[in-house]
């Protein structure tokens, strides 16, 4: 775990220094995505379905705040619905106003859960969202998660009877919409799964509140076990064909994405956790204290190894005339050394006669 640890440090290391190179490029990867996933399922108008336009616009709007990429979204799907229906673009286009009206204008920041939820159900793994932002947001993103789910069921069911929509003309304008608030509006299989998010995100959210050891882990788990529950349940009672196989891998993406979430944000050591109890004028004060994790990073030792010894290549006639030399200014500091002492000796016997 302690390598993990690291390469979280790393990370957010990274992060902090190139933030902004990193949320542009995931905002241009989702953008991407979405777009793509409307022009896959939706693209009844050949000319903004082109990879050149979902291209295009995915550029754009990675230069502009996220609303502009939901908005740019949203003409997109009516674009692709006037080719089908005008019936069907006008009740979608009022869908769409009362979401801006009552939600996003106010909340612009959760517009990232309205792309974020049709693209995972595309991918099989819708609670993941939910669970998700159980865990870092708070209940007012639900509603973003509604808005999305119907936004998905409302482009599944124009793909499906996109041939009996087409060709009515404006005498079966009224006809088409009241068929699509119905189709859209009484899916069951919907409404299910809108109920099990909702459930599952509150317990999930309650539990993670808790200043229970492993709160966190016990709040995916929970959420994970009551989607699956109250999807079963609703699929027995109203008969909806829930693809239990779906709903299994679902889940167990989003409790690998709980986990990983944890790591991330609340990554804590329940073992050394204090139970801190003050007061003041007014109150007692019951605080329970759990350090977070962390590592440190590892030094790196830099260990200096001398370079190999060269050995010089010398000319052999010159090792030889080097030696000659030196023994030649030998003999003549012997010869200088015994002309002193003589001298020396001389003056010293003849001091002494």
């Amino acid at each position: 775990m302690d390598g993990v640890f690291v390469i979280k440090g790393k990370l957010q290391e990274m992060y902090a220094q190139h933030s902004i190179v990193f949320d542009k490029g995931v905002q241009f990867i989702v953008a991407l995505l979405a777009f793509y996933q409307i022009n896959n399922n939706v693209g009844f108008m050949k000319v903004a379905a082109s990879p050149a336009v979902t291209f295009a616009l995915s550029v754009i709007c990675t230069f502009f705040p996220l609303i502009i990429t939901v908005i740019a979204a949203t003409a997109l799907i009516l674009v692709h619905m006037y080719a089908v229906s005008i019936g069907v673009v006008a009740v979608t286009a009022v869908v769409f106003l009362i979401m801006y009206i009552f939600y996003f204008r106010l909340t612009p920041k959760m517009a990232l859960i309205v792309l974020l939820m049709p693209i995972a159900f595309v991918f099989r793994i819708p609670f993941a969202i939910p669970l998700s932002y159980a865990l870092v947001s708070t209940p007012v993103s639900m509603v973003a998660v509604v808005c999305g789910t119907i936004v998905y069921y409302m482009m599944e069911y124009v793909k499906k009877a996109a041939p009996g929509l087409a060709g009515k003309g404006l005498s079966g304008i009224m006809t088409q919409s009241s068929d699509y608030l119905k189709k859209v509006f009484q899916n069951k299989e919907m409404w299910i799964i809108i109920a099990a998010f909702l459930i599952a995100f509150l317990v999930a959210y309650t539990i993670r509140k808790q200043s229970i050891n492993h709160a966190w882990k016990a709040a995916v788990a929970a959420g994970a076990v009551v989607n699956v529950v109250v999807n079963i349940i609703g699929d027995i009672m109203l008969g909806s064909h829930i693809s239990y196989a779906s709903l299994i891998t679902g889940s167990v993406v989003a409790i690998v994405a709980g986990f990983v979430l944890e790591l991330m944000f609340f990554a804590v050591d329940y073992t050394k956790s204090e139970s801190l109890q003050y007061e003041d004028d007014e109150y007692y004060y019951y605080v329970k204290a759990v350090p977070k994790l962390s590592v440190a990073k590892p030094e790196k030792t830099v260990k200096r190894i001398n370079g190999r010894r060269e050995t010089e290549i010398m000319d052999t006639e010159a090792v030889r005339n080097r030696r000659h030399d030196r023994e030649r200014h030998g003999e003549r500091e012997g010869a200088r050394t015994s002309g002193r002492n003589a001298s020396e000796h001389f003056k010293n016997s003849t001091r002494s006669r």
